[in-house]
């Protein structure tokens, strides 16, 4: 459909740079070719409509997943509407048909950006608005109604051509998704067993510098050091945004070095890891201390542990 609109986009300009405004043939052909462009447009905007609405009253049959990339492919259609917004409002036509289609096509991306960012919001799904203008503070009401005005002003604007030279009729905009009721879908989709958030975090590798000598499980036999740097990798295994927490204790056991505790947070992506770096740690030769690493935020996920610990050995001056 973008490489129809864009060819059709191109064959406007040609048209508009070959004729002259005030002779009825070339006006007639201007008109068609606009006519053309803009049901295309018009027909672009109503298969996203009918597709939103679609993944809407249908999506508990989706795993999470799929549901939010079919979401987000949905999204990313809108800025290409902003472009073709511009591109219809040049040259201007009689009753300014194409600037209004163009003012109402930019209004109608941004509405659907708010439907869009709420549902995303509602199920906890990742979401980066791409709106031009500020729609964080429109709500689903407000975007609904814009959508029915929008369609309203058009279906008196599309007519302004129709005797016009060339007599051309174009399409009307469809409003299915403007007429659900949002409340009700959410509740269906956020009740969806396949849908729902199951949030599961977990360690899932460390890293220890110097290297560990070869030693038992659960052991890190260092050699003569005087500082440890950590690295700890934290998987999230829910589609979902998951903030998290590490902590890390050195608990001392002979008194020989420098207890510590760092905590340290943030946000993990869906399906996604993240590596921690504490601070260094000071260590002294000779040294015995309990390592503890935990993981808070969410149940640990499945096969995976919030909490490891280990029993930490420097070895003394000059041993290997």
């Amino acid at each position: 459909m973008a490489l129809v609109v864009t060819l059709l986009v191109l064959v406007f300009a040609r048209d508009v740079s070959r004729s002259a405004h005030g002779a009825i043939s070339p006006r007639k052909t201007e008109n068609r070719t606009f006519a053309a462009f803009a049901n295309a447009v018009v027909t672009q905007e109503n298969d996203f409509d009918g597709h939103l609405t679609y993944l809407l009253t249908h999506g508990q049959t989706l795993t999470r997943p799929v549901f939010a990339a079919r979401l987000e492919q949905l999204q990313e259609q809108l800025p290409l509407w902003q472009s073709e917004a511009n591109l219809l409002r040049r040259p201007h036509l009689a009753h300014g048909v194409n600037d209004v289609l163009g003012q109402l096509t930019e209004q109608r991306a941004d509405d659907y950006e708010v439907l869009l960012a709420n549902v995303a919001h509602s199920m906890s799904l990742p979401w980066t608005a791409t709106a031009t203008k500020d729609t964080a503070t429109t709500t689903v009401a407000n975007a609904q109604s814009s959508l029915m005005a929008t369609s309203e002003q058009w279906k008196v604007a599309r007519w302004g051509l129709h005797r016009e030279p060339g007599r051309v009729t174009l399409l009307a905009t469809s409003n299915s998704s403007a007429l659900l009721n949002i409340a009700t879908v959410l509740g269906l989709l956020n009740h969806s067993v396949s849908l729902q958030v199951t949030r599961g975090i977990g360690i899932s590798a460390v890293s220890v510098n110097p290297a560990p000598l070869p030693a038992i499980a659960g052991e890190l036999l260092l050699p003569p050091t005087s500082s440890m740097r950590l690295g700890i990798s934290v998987s999230n295994a829910s589609y979902a945004d998951q903030p998290v927490m590490v902590t890390v204790t050195l608990s001392l056991t002979n008194h020989l070095g420098v207890a510590s505790r760092q905590s340290l947070s943030t946000t993990i992506g869906p399906l996604a890891s993240f590596a921690f770096v504490p601070k260094l740690f000071s260590m002294a030769n000779s040294e015995h201390a309990i390592l503890t690493i935990s993981v808070a935020g969410a149940p640990a996920g499945a096969k995976m542990s919030r909490l490891r610990r280990y029993s930490v050995i420097v070895s003394p001056s000059g041993n290997s």
